[in-house]
């Protein structure tokens, strides 16, 4: 009878040593460190100028466009993540530690990619667009909390590691 893989959880280490030296050693840890940040950065001016436009009706063009490039940086750090998967675990996406939240992310690409269909093809008029828009925002949101959390999760355990002996490699964490 073959045994089930073990969960991550609270108990288990985010990172095995060799996945922990594969995420260290890796450009990609750097290029999603550096990703997330601007897609967040890029988010909040979107997020202000889609709601300028719900709101008062100005600034659509400004609004539309800023959506187009969150969605632009979306695909891209989706990419490169699912790079980084490949290399620290061996799984292009859905790698055991990050399974829940690669399976939001289809849901925020999914939303993202909606917005960019109904855009294109005037499936919706641009008040609706900007409300899918909102949609696939709020998704993001969730998404980031949830990567968020895991890291300082592990963070929290790495430190609870450090503080009873155990040598770091064994310990966890998140890039950085």
């Amino acid at each position: 009878m073959r045994q089930r893989p073990a969960r991550h959880d609270r108990y288990q280490p985010l990172y095995t040593p060799a996945e922990r030296e594969r995420r260290d050693n890796t450009a990609w840890t750097l290029v999603q460190g550096v990703l997330a940040p601007l897609q967040f950065l890029v988010f909040l001016v979107s997020l202000v100028l889609v709601l300028r436009y719900l709101v008062s009706g100005a600034g659509e063009t400004a609004a539309t466009v800023s959506v187009v490039i969150k969605t632009l940086i979306l695909y891209t750090i989706m990419i490169t993540g699912s790079i980084w998967e490949k290399v620290v675990f061996g799984k292009w996406l859905f790698a055991r530690p990050f399974f829940w939240e690669d399976v939001f992310s289809m849901l925020v690409l999914a939303l993202h990619t909606a917005y960019l269909a109904a855009l294109f093809t005037g499936w919706l008029d641009v008040r609706g667009q900007m409300l899918l828009a909102l949609a696939a925002y709020a998704a993001y949101v969730i998404n980031a909390t949830q990567f968020l959390l895991k890291l300082r999760a592990a963070r929290l355990q790495q430190a609870r590691l450090a503080a009873a002996g155990r040598p770091p490699a064994a310990a966890v964490g998140g890039a950085g």
